[in-house]
């Protein structure tokens, strides 16, 4: 599965763990993303890989 919301596209960001001597480490943010049932524009059922954010805002119908 991949690290990507197939809904708004959004994937992992990079970036610096700053320690409080401030070295710098790279280190990666993971969006939330949960393999859910969906049904489709077609009323078809099938499972993607979606954000807790697309999910609560409704942007998605779960398949019950």
């Amino acid at each position: 599965m991949s690290r990507k919301c197939s809904v708004c596209g959004k994937g992992i960001m990079v970036g610096n763990s700053i320690s409080h001597s401030h070295r710098k480490a790279r280190r990666r943010w993971l969006p939330n993303i949960r393999k859910i049932k969906i049904r489709e524009e077609n009323g078809t059922v099938s499972t993607k890989g979606i954000c807790t954010r697309c999910l609560r805002s409704g942007k998605v119908q779960k398949a019950l």
